[in-house]
């Protein structure tokens, strides 16, 4: 009886592995052909929209944009888009606050004060 309920097992297990794997894979694969045909398709659009402006897209072949370019402009949106907060004054105020007495906060009567 245990063995046959560890057999269904190991036969289970090796289903959900070889699904699972396959799942993962074939998503990977269609994430690839997303990413590669992705600026096909934004150069297509930009170039319908030449078109409907009245520009030819042969005067505008080379619509790509090098990679320093789009480096810095990505670095320049990441830097404003973070320039959240003013700049601070340096000045440290330091107040005293005055506690009232709470024997919660009393260390006299801390866990290790045990009577010996």
């Amino acid at each position: 009886m245990l063995m046959n309920i560890l057999s269904i097992g190991s036969q289970g297990g090796w289903t959900v592995a070889i699904v699972g794997y396959s799942i993962v894979f074939i998503a990977l694969v269609l994430l690839v052909i997303v990413f590669v045909n992705l600026p096909k398709l934004l150069h297509l659009n930009l170039r319908k929209k030449l078109v409907r402006e009245g520009r030819s897209s042969s005067e505008t072949d080379d619509l790509s944009i090098e990679g320093g370019v789009n480096a810095a402009i990505a670095m320049a949106l990441h830097m404003h888009l973070n320039q959240n907060h003013d700049d601070e004054s340096n000045i440290i105020t330091i107040k005293k606050v005055t506690k009232n007495y709470s024997p919660w906060s009393s260390k006299i009567y801390g866990v290790m004060n045990q009577p010996r």
